[in-house]
């Protein structure tokens, strides 16, 4: 009972691509479908029109072991975090961005031997999440500390040590930045928002006011991620190396004011 009340909390988007991502790596394992169904081939999408491997691809994650578990709890943490936090109430605009995300990887799919891309969005997610909490302090197994934008450079390191191929995480990155840059920086030196959500995509999400839109420019981080480091506010706690072992895992400030520390595994 508690694991479907935890489901139905998730956010609609989160909660889709996880199912998805769930039924399509299971489904292969227990061999209901095959991999060979589901990566993507150019030839196969644009001359035999099998255009269902256009999205597939995203939803396999290889066997269920460590490495689907990994992958999991990353995309889990961060979509939840993104869809809970900057895109709060806008389910749409985050659904945007993963499509958008997914165009860019798969143009870039064209042209390098990468057949599945779950973990390229990913990234994606990891990317843009690390870059609007610039000023929040991570930890990596209790190792070493590092603000959030390095944390997919951190999973990244990390994952060239287990010996996974860095090309498709490296394709998320990219595309991560790519958006960051179009949705975040370029609207506050243009005064425009080439990203703008579709209409189309707002009337999938009809419990959302359709008159309320993000504004040109994003919204700024929250104060206490702003404050000049080594500057504290009124109040603050300094953070201690002891306490980011304990820290849990989210996005914010803790209650006092002081900075959160998280850890990255």
């Amino acid at each position: 009972m508690a694991i479907e009340e935890w489901y139905k909390s998730l956010p609609i988007v989160t909660r889709a691509y996880i199912t998805m991502a769930f039924l399509t790596t299971a489904g292969c394992t227990m061999e209901i479908i095959t991999p060979y169904s589901v990566y993507f081939n150019a030839q196969l999408v644009f001359k035999k029109l099998q255009l269902w491997r256009l999205a597939t691809n995203f939803f396999y994650f290889g066997s269920l072991g460590m490495d689907f578990v990994f992958h999991m709890f990353f995309l889990l943490k961060y979509s939840k975090a993104l869809e809970e936090g900057t895109f709060h109430g806008r389910s749409a605009d985050f659904l945007w961005m993963l499509l958008v995300g997914a165009s860019m990887m798969t143009f870039v799919a064209l042209f390098v031997n990468v057949q599945f891309l779950g973990s390229s969005l990913t990234f994606m997610m990891v990317y843009v999440w690390g870059r609007r909490h610039r000023h929040l302090n991570l930890s990596f197994l209790g190792i070493f500390s590092f603000t959030a934008p390095y944390l997919p450079w951190v999973l990244l390191s990390f994952s060239l040590m287990m010996g996974n191929n860095a090309t498709v995480d490296l394709i998320g990155m990219a595309a991560g930045h790519v958006y960051y840059y179009l949705e975040d920086v370029y609207p506050r030196i243009s005064g425009r928002r080439p990203l703008k959500t579709p209409a189309f995509i707002r009337m999938l999400f009809p419990a959302e006011d359709m008159v309320t839109e993000p504004a040109l420019v994003p919204p700024p981080e929250p104060q206490d991620a702003l404050d000049p480091p080594g500057e504290a506010r009124p109040g603050a706690v300094p953070a201690r190396p002891e306490a980011a072992a304990a820290a849990a895992a989210g996005e914010g400030a803790n209650a006092d004011g002081g900075p959160r520390h998280e850890h990255a595994d």
